[in-house]
């Protein structure tokens, strides 16, 4: 079954006068992102079909996570393109810093992690995902179909067995012994197999914007947290990757002040001169991210399962919903390839044991993103009369400043880091 070469398009039946083509594959993966590529390259390297759909046209996404954690450079070193991979341009973080009340605090240091690379590299994840997209595609059993939205799935007797996909030429049925939905946090897949989402409130928003980077300027990656609100910089080489932090839906409130008086707004806790916020043209210069932590009750139906965003949406907060994701695809990797390879059914309990594998590194990162917030009474945001001040975590480590070893070892590392166990 896993070592069959893939069969190529055919025409088939019609379907609102466009003719569907058909391909036949073993596992179809739903979008081309860290999680879904990364899975796509671990099945094809094991031999293994496999046809990944993305809806867009390439990867120029900005904004995206672009953060490359100590856990997914071991895996860069295990499948042998560690240097290969370093020579793309990046920057390095080997700590995360904060500016708090005006005291500089380290909030994770890598420096003591077990492994070779102790530093989160920053590098645009479209680089990322070409890359993987440049070495899957040596292997003729890997195929990438770019501009590809998935509108739905193929069901038979309760089971999934493949994806219907529209691209702007063809109506495309892809038929699968398995489909991944790795579509993000927005998934089609998820939402077309009905599986259940549990959401958890987070009252805060991040709105993103691009500054000039200048030779004074600091040179490292660090947060400021302001009597009211947050900002976070990340180094990006020649600008500044900017993250204003306000809370849930202020920022229409914000938008009608104009954008003049959001400029001087973020004056008030960038540490830049006032005149470099003057870079801000327009709104079409800030992105509004809003953050959400959720998860899926189960992760799976008979012939399905989500991994990364699809099956549970991270907080930004450390950058870790792009490690996790590909953590989910190296842990689906190491379960299913021996399936896969041997000939036999992908069963129920392969997939459970997936989610299994999966669960608890999920659970617990949401639960220490959620607690980051105690500490801040509700109702203490934007409009509050009252400085808040730091969540409890970070007061905790600038009274035991040895405690951000241990949150560089959960932000770097996380809780169950995978090894690639597939040939």
């Amino acid at each position: 079954m896993g070592a069959r070469v893939m069969e190529d398009a055919k025409a088939g039946h019609e379907k609102d006068g466009r003719a569907v083509q058909t391909i036949r594959t073993c596992v179809a993966v739903a979008g081309g992102g860290p999680a879904g590529m990364m899975l796509g390259l671990l099945l094809a390297r094991s031999g293994i079909d496999v046809v990944v759909v993305e809806k867009h046209g390439d990867f120029l996404r900005d904004f995206r996570g672009d953060t490359i954690h100590p856990s997914t450079l071991e895996l860069m070193e295990q499948l042998g393109f560690i240097d290969e991979f370093l020579s793309l341009p990046h920057t390095r973080a080997p700590r995360l810093n904060a500016v708090i009340g005006g005291e500089r605090v380290t909030i994770a240091d890598f420096s003591r992690l077990p492994v070779r690379h102790r530093f989160i590299a920053f590098m645009p994840q479209w680089d990322f995902l070409n890359f993987i997209v440049g070495k899957a595609g040596q292997y003729e059993n890997f195929r990438l179909l770019m501009n590809a939205p998935v509108t739905g799935l193929i069901e038979k007797d309760g089971r999934v067995g493949g994806l219907t996909v529209e691209t702007p030429e063809d109506v495309i049925e892809i038929a699968a012994d398995l489909v991944v939905g790795a579509d993000g946090r927005n998934s089609i897949v998820r939402e077309a197999a009905g599986l259940e989402v549990q959401r958890f409130g987070i009252p805060t928003e991040v709105l993103w914007l691009r500054l000039s980077k200048q030779p004074d300027d600091p040179a490292e990656t660090m947060g400021h947290a302001g009597s009211r609100q947050g900002f976070v910089m990340i180094n990006r080489g020649d600008y500044w990757q900017c993250g204003y932090v306000v809370r849930k839906g202020f920022f229409a409130d914000i938008k009608l002040e104009g954008i003049e008086a959001f400029r001087d707004r973020v004056a008030e806790i960038c540490p830049f001169p006032r005149e470099r916020l003057d870079e801000i043209k327009s709104w079409d210069d800030v992105h509004l991210l809003t953050v959400r932590i959720d998860r899926l009750k189960r992760w799976w139906k008979p012939g399905l399962i989500c991994i990364g965003d699809a099956a549970h949406a991270m907080s930004p907060v450390g950058g870790v919903g792009v490690n996790l994701a590909i953590q989910d695809a190296v842990a689906a990797a190491n379960i299913l390839v021996p399936v896969l390879v041997s000939g036999r059914a992908i069963r129920d309990d392969d997939l459970a044991a997936i989610e299994k594998r999966r669960s608890f590194p999920t659970k617990a990162t949401q639960f220490l993103q959620r607690m980051m917030r105690i500490g801040r009474k509700k109702g203490q945001e934007e409009r509050a009369e009252k400085p808040k001040g730091p969540p409890a975590f970070v007061r905790a480590i600038i009274r035991f400043p040895l405690l951000s070893h241990l949150t560089g070892r959960l932000v770097g590392l996380g809780f169950r880091r995978e090894k690639i166990e597939t040939p």
